[in-house]
This record gives C-alpha cells, sequence and structure tokens, in this order.
C-alpha cells in the first residue's frame, strides 16, 4: 500500500467522521428545538391569560404554569378524550379530538373558553388568525381603513388570511370605526400568528397570540 493510498483512505474516513458527528449534532439540536415528539392521535392544547394576574392551567395531568397577564404558554400535547380543565380558580370540562390543536382562555368576569386552532400546514407563507371572542363583529384591516386583511369576523367566530412573510401594520374596526391601531408583528413562513379580541360592549382588548421562543 502507497502512502498517497493511505492518504486517502484516512482523509475519506476523517470526512466521513466528520459527516457522522454532523448529523448527530443537527439530530440534537433539532430534539432541543422542538422537544418530544408527539405520539399519532395526540391532541394540542395552549393557554391564552387575558386577565390582569398570573395564571395557572391545568388539563388532566398537564401543567401550563404561571403564564403572565395577556400572556401564552406553547402547545402540550396529550391523549385526545374528554377533561377537567382547571384555568385559575375555574373548572370546565373539555373534549379535544386526535390532531387538533385548542387555546384555553381566561377572561377576568368571564368564564374560561376553549377556541380550536387549525393547523396551517404551508411553509411558504404566514397565516394571520383573528379569534373574536367578544359581541361585535369586527375586521382587520391596514391602518389606514382602506384595504381588509380578515373581515367580518361574528362574535365568537374565527377569520383567517393567508398572506406573505412581512413586517405589518394593521388596525382593528367595529364596522367603519377604528378600535384600535395593532402592534406591529412580524410574519414568519410557515407560522400561525392569532390576535385575540375579548371584551365587548364597544370595549375591545387585541391581543397578538404568538407561540414563545426560548432564550
Amino acid at each position: 500500500m502507497t502512502n498517497k493510498t493511505t492518504l486517502r483512505r484516512f482523509t475519506l474516513g476523517a470526512c466521513a467522521l466528520a459527516l457522522g458527528l454532523g448529523m448527530i449534532q443537527a439530530q440534537a439540536d433539532d430534539g432541543a428545538l422542538y422537544g418530544p415528539k408527539a405520539p399519532k392521535g395526540s391532541a394540542f392544547v395552549r393557554a391564552y391569560n387575558a386577565s390582569s394576574a398570573e395564571l395557572d392551567v391545568s388539563v388532566g395531568q398537564t401543567q401550563l404554569k404561571q403564564i403572565s397577564p395577556l400572556g401564552s404558554s406553547d402547545f402540550k400535547f396529550l391523549p385526545a378524550g374528554s377533561y377537567q380543565a382547571q384555568v385559575g380558580n375555574a373548572q370546565m370540562p373539555v373534549d379535544l379530538e386526535p390532531e387538533h390543536y385548542y387555546t384555553l382562555v381566561s377572561q377576568t368576569g368571564d368564564k374560561p373558553r376553549l377556541v380550536e386552532e387549525p393547523p396551517f400546514t404551508s411553509r411558504q407563507k404566514a397565516l394571520l388568525r383573528v379569534q373574536n371572542l367578544t359581541d361585535s363583529t369586527l375586521s382587520v384591516k391596514t391602518a389606514d381603513g382602506k384595504t381588509d386583511v380578515v373581515a367580518d369576523v361574528k362574535p365568537d367566530g374565527r377569520g383567517d388570511r393567508e398572506i406573505n412573510p412581512v413586517k405589518v401594520g394593521l388596525a382593528l374596526f367595529d364596522g367603519e370605526r377604528k378600535v384600535a391601531d395593532l402592534k406591529p408583528v412580524t410574519l414568519e413562513r410557515g407560522e400561525v400568528v392569532s390576535l385575540f379580541v375579548t371584551g365587548g360592549q364597544g370595549k375591545f382588548s387585541p391581543v397578538w397570540v404568538k407561540r414563545p421562543i426560548d432564550g
């Protein structure tokens, strides 16, 4: 065996080892980023705290702890089925379907709500969703009111709009009346950003809810 052949084999072996270590590291990074994979048929639940005090939520054995006012938890998976949910001091029965996503909403002076969040599978666009938990029909428009983005979402209804990833400035409207300018929000490819609107009788609280990013 010549020195050149030995060197070639050593180089190929080193490259294979480096590639293998890189794949292991990538898998480890994926595990840290996404956490354990949900078993097939799981349901997914998170909580949004529309109240002014810190919130703890439990669904069966699943705990969603220390959710700050106007904050949300990430989704956690659990077996589909019927549960008794504890939302702060309130209890409510919930039925969770397989492969469905839900948000439990806590509001001051009102009973908690279970809101369904249909999954979004596009990797090219983002989804802007309006969850209208008020007693009025509401729309999200451009800040000048000239262009509808998500129009005429009925009370206790939901409206969706796929849009290109972009940082947008929008406003909430009750008919032709501007209720509030919304905080600018950045939409990423494949991301769902939900605007939860609570309140009633003309006084509304719109809050963007995105999945939290650790670190």
